[in-house]
């Protein structure tokens, strides 16, 4: 079985088992009595407003069905592709840091050679599946920017060396700035997260001094 191959079906499955923990993290996080609220303690604390939940909402959840496809269509064509970027440099880190980190003067090049390889191979899934996809974003910015600046360095504006760089650091910030759509992990998650509960209005009443007050009216005030 070759190295790529390998790493491929390993940065998979973290990947999955990332996914199936965020899964089974928010179902632990429901109410187990009627009546208790279905947000978690910690999302409550820090997110639990109204504000947060309308921010959390237009980044995840972002309204319209063919914006969604076409999230979801930039998410799969730079993640798919970035794959093999990131196997190539982790099937030989050594050659890689020789010939692009070294070139940047970078101190401890096998290690950025590895952290290269790593950001474009674990985020490339993390951008897949929609998965904690600003950091997956955020990742590949990442590379994609140092290689940008590595081909001007050593190529100068070169378009047929930049053009793929450009695409790719492109698409990778528009997913960083748009959210990953409600076709992901990402959206399913933040929608069951922040879902009001039904009875979130009369708790927010009765907080409020509003609770209904029956009031007896006697038959002389009547007439």
């Amino acid at each position: 079985m070759s190295t790529s191959l390998v790493l491929e079906l390993f940065s998979g499955f973290m990947a999955a088992c990332i996914a199936l923990w965020f899964i089974v993290l928010s179902r632990s996080a429901q109410p187990q009595q009627a009546g208790a609220s279905p947000v978690p303690a910690w999302l409550s604390a820090v997110g639990g407003s109204a504000a947060i939940r309308q921010a959390l909402s237009a980044y995840f959840l972002r309204e319209g069905l063919l914006a969604s496809i076409g999230l979801l269509l930039l998410r799969l064509a730079i993640g798919v592709m970035m794959i093999h970027h990131g196997q190539e440099k982790l099937a030989d880190p050594q050659q890689f840091a020789n010939t692009y980190v070294a070139s940047l003067h970078l101190p401890f090049p096998l290690f950025f050679a590895y952290a290269a390889g790593f950001s474009e191979l674990i985020g490339s899934w993390l951008l897949s599946l929609g998965l904690l996809s600003p950091l997956g974003a955020l990742a590949i910015t990442g590379t994609m920017t140092v290689a940008a600046y590595q081909h001007i360095l050593t190529a100068g504006l070169n378009i047929y060396v930049l053009e793929l760089v450009v695409l790719y650091l492109g698409g990778s910030v528009a997913l960083l700035l748009l959210g990953p759509g409600r076709l992901s992990f990402d959206g399913a998650i933040v929608a069951e997260l922040i879902e009001a509960p039904a009875d979130e209005a009369e708790q927010t009443g009765e907080s409020m001094g509003l609770a209904p007050v029956l009031v007896r009216v006697s038959s002389s005030e009547r007439s």
